[in-house]
């Protein structure tokens, strides 16, 4: 007797997005009539040449920018059209982001950024799935080290163990690994990964590291503000050849919305 897959809900959707920058001749259009949908529990990648759109879509999907038409969902909740505070309220509960920077503050100590975040809401954090984190990041003899005293490796760790502390329904990387060595970056990649398998987190990270792509569960390309290919159980190898043809996915995806 065989047993049923678990059936993974929607974590977030975007249904014909719209984004564009600028005005008249030096208007840019980011995204156009983007869809599409990430299931919770799953390692999306999100990859595509420089101009793409690819960071756009992550900043709309996280609430962090407007788009200029279409709707966004985390879970349940419409994200479109919610009010500054609705948004502060609805990134700080149910998203945590981990970016190319770091972002951690350099006059508190690592444990003091992993917890800021819980501090700020005034919530407590829950210490059994901090010191879960924690172990599984190899971070218990870094807690009272302040950024400047950790490596790079270390400080986005750092900001990976902050990013789940509030346990988020949904986490987006902008380039995590993008100042990072390659052991380094390997080891936020196998983390990530591993919150992914092990705790059931939903991933979303954008790069343009076809051997980051490889961990996720599925790749999905953009070119030209449009999603031009969606790749399940990416390999590097794959997903370089991919990039090898992308003047015709983009020529082919111009077709579709002529």
């Amino acid at each position: 007797m065989s047993t049923a897959s678990p059936v993974r809900t929607t974590a977030v959707s975007a249904e014909g997005l719209w984004k564009a920058y600028g005005m008249g001749e030096a208007q840019v259009v980011a995204l156009r009539d983007v869809s599409v949908e990430f299931a919770s529990g799953a390692f999306t990648a999100i990859m595509g040449p420089s101009g793409s759109g690819k960071s756009t879509l992550m900043h709309c999907l996280a609430g962090l920018d407007t788009t200029d038409r279409g709707t966004v969902h985390i879970g349940d909740t419409a994200v479109t059209g919610l009010g500054d505070k609705a948004l502060t309220k609805l990134r700080r509960d149910k998203i945590g982001f981990i970016f190319q920077q770091f972002n951690l503050l350099p006059t508190l100590t690592a444990e003091e950024n992993i917890t800021l975040p819980a501090a700020i809401a005034g919530a407590k954090a829950d210490p059994a799935w901090i010191n879960q984190i924690i172990k599984t990041l190899d971070l218990a003899d870094r807690l009272s080290h302040k950024p400047t005293e950790l490596s790079g490796g270390q400080q986005q760790r750092v900001a990976c163990a902050r990013a789940l502390a509030s346990r988020p329904e949904v986490v987006f990387a902008d380039e995590p690994t993008g100042n990072l060595d390659t052991r380094s970056g390997a080891e936020v990649l196998r983390f990530l990964r591993t919150s992914v398998d092990d705790f059931g987190q939903t991933i979303v990270m954008v790069t343009h590291d076809p051997s980051a792509a490889a961990y996720a569960d599925r790749v999905v390309f953009l070119a030209d503000g449009q999603i031009v290919e969606d790749m399940a159980e990416p390999t590097a190898d794959k997903v370089i050849d991919k990039m090898k043809h992308f003047e015709e996915l983009v020529a082919a995806a111009q077709g579709e919305h002529a």
